[in-house]
């Protein structure tokens, strides 16, 4: 099988039949929105000055809290995705020439410390592999030999949607504490808020980041940070040029400066459906759904890996993460086929490989509004576009559905 230019997409065949039903959607983001969410949305708009929206608002506000796990802390909402999160942590918290350490563990490690360049600070690295998380021994390493205590923040991302990576958040906290070093601790949960336990005040999380489009099942376009006592007392020394990111200014008396202009309104009334929807589920049992979702496909991938062409990107078990998985493919094949296949003949939509891994994995998401038989669609339709296209794999999916049988509740 040829290999194409990478970031060629593969056109539907010219004989493809007329598609009916449902599309798979089992990309790490968007993900699934609830009818429930969508219908919350589907009303008119409001005066965003006016009493209702306000009342909205300042709950969605308080609300966002307890998925953070903190009672200390702030949060802002912007109309961003994850990128202006990032952004948003950065510009609050540090000046230009200030030096940051990130741990790398994949794309979007990367992509921040790109950013966190284009802001003007310095970034220290820990070379990473792209299968392995971050090594908190690493991490003290490099906070020991500050001794001038240059590096103002560490910027973690807890898991990473390109490899398929989640990394221990506790360990890292305690690398910076037994460092006796006084930087900031920022973690990416992105991918990971409401999918996976993330407590912020316990683990003594500075800033946590996160958005609209994964764990909280919304359409993308709403970027929150979460800001501990300390991370807003460093914000007041920020020299970071800039207006629209300043929690300074987001923290004004004036409702509409909390979203520094007209608020996302339609993206806020499907927030507060999700917040509901979260509580009503508990954080604990969307964090078990999650697990138990994740183990099913695991074991199906574990059962197609046995006849020796597909793999698991993440090299140790327990660093698999339970939002999305990458799975890595001989280099003859053309992973943009596969992920044709899966979308034109089956219905099933897969991500594709990100950075480094481009060309060489596929990523199936899982997180977000999913259930049992939403996951054994889309591993069918996976299954069936790789046998089509001869990729040698077991049958997996029977594998999954005895999990889920041994998993269901009696």
């Amino acid at each position: 099988m040829s290999v194409r230019p990478l970031h060629t997409p593969v056109s539907a065949p010219a004989n493809t039949r007329v598609q009916r039903g449902v599309e798979f959607l089992s990309v790490p983001g968007p993900t699934n929105i609830p009818e429930r969410i969508l219908n919350a949305m589907h009303r008119r708009a409001l005066d965003f000055s006016g009493p209702e929206f306000i009342d909205i608002s300042m709950r969605v506000f308080e609300d966002l809290k307890p998925v953070f796990k903190t009672k200390k802390g702030e949060v802002f909402i912007y109309s961003a995705n994850g990128h202006g999160a990032w952004e948003a942590a950065m510009a609050n918290i540090l000046s230009p020439g200030d030096t940051v350490l990130v741990p790398e563990t994949g794309n979007f490690s990367n992509a921040w410390a790109g950013m966190a360049e284009a802001l003007h600070l310095k970034v220290k690295w820990i070379p990473g592999d792209w299968r392995h998380g971050i090594d908190a021994n690493q991490v003290e390493s490099m906070l020991r030999a500050d001794t001038e205590k240059e590096i103002k923040a560490v910027l973690m991302v807890h898991t990473d949607t390109a490899t398929g990576i989640t990394s221990e958040v506790p360990p890292v906290r305690q690398a910076i504490d037994a460092a006796g070093h006084p930087a900031l601790f920022v973690v990416d949960a992105i991918a990971s808020l409401a999918t996976v336990d993330l407590r912020m005040d316990e683990w003594g999380v500075d800033v946590v980041l996160a958005a609209s489009q994964k764990g909280f099942m919304l359409p993308p376009g709403v970027a929150f940070v979460a800001a501990s006592e300390r991370a807003l007392e460093a914000h007041q020394n920020s020299k970071m040029p800039g207006s629209y990111w300043r929690w300074s200014d987001r923290q004004s008396p004036f409702h509409y400066k909390r979203y520094c202009g007209t608020a996302p309104e339609h993206v806020i009334f499907g927030l507060q459906e999700s917040l509901l929807m979260l509580e009503e589920e508990t954080l604990e049992g969307a964090f078990d759904r999650h697990a138990r979702l994740a183990h099913g496909v695991r074991l199906c991938i574990e059962k197609w890996s046995e006849a020796g062409a597909l793999g698991f990107n993440a090299i140790v078990p327990e660093e698999r993460a339970n939002a999305v998985t990458t799975i890595t493919l001989p280099d003859t094949v053309d992973t943009e086929e596969v992920r044709a296949m899966c979308r034109h003949q089956f219905r099933v939509a897969v991500g594709g490989g990100l950075g480094k891994l481009m060309g060489k994995v596929f990523r199936i998401g899982h997180m977000g509004d999913n259930n049992e038989a939403m996951i054994l669609g889309t591993l069918g339709g996976v299954e069936a576009a790789l046998k089509c296209l001869g990729i040698p794999v077991n049958d997996g999916v029977g594998t999954a559905i005895d999990w889920f049988v041994e998993s269901a509740e009696t």
